[in-house]
């Protein structure tokens, strides 16, 4: 037998609730972006490293706004320091629940798709006339493999 990794429910009362507090989060955060990936690789990321150095510099920035081109925001800067801020803790917060989510997503996915191998293999080795014949044949369409079409040498797709 297979080793069970997640014995649970999820209500449906539950998971409302819980769909509804995703739609929360998104309501909190309406100035959320959707990157492409192209934008994504094109932009400066700031990590750990660089907090330390973003810091810096806006402060730096605030005691010597004289060196600044008057085009620069300062304000805006100071905005998006502010909200990377804030927004980390949420991301590291979502991240985690993100991450376990997906672990037990993989789990429970596991576990219902190695009972239903031993189901299969079962009704397989059940044999002729047991009356599971066309079960196991419908079922076994999950492993049929696509033939490939051998060219005739000297021909071109």
């Amino acid at each position: 037998m297979t080793t069970n990794q997640i014995s649970a429910t999820l209500t449906q009362t539950d998971r409302e609730a819980v769909l509804a507090a995703v739609a929360t989060i998104r309501e909190k955060l309406p100035f959320l972006l959707d990157l492409t990936a192209e934008e994504r690789r094109s932009l400066p990321k700031m990590g750990d490293k660089s907090r330390a150095f973003v810091s810096k510099a806006l402060e730096v920035a605030r005691q010597n706004p004289d060196f600044l081109p008057r085009s620069f925001d300062l304000d805006e800067m100071k905005r998006d320091v502010e909200l990377f801020e804030s927004l980390y803790p949420v991301f590291l917060a979502l991240t985690q629940l993100q991450e376990l989510v997906d672990d037990t997503v993989v789990a429970v996915g596991s576990d219902a798709y190695a009972a239903a191998l031993l189901i299969y293999n079962f009704a397989k080795a059940s044999g002729k006339g047991s009356g599971l014949d066309a079960v196991a044949d419908e079922m076994s369409k999950r492993f049929a493999r696509k033939s490939r079409k051998v060219q005739p040498q000297g021909t071109t797709v």
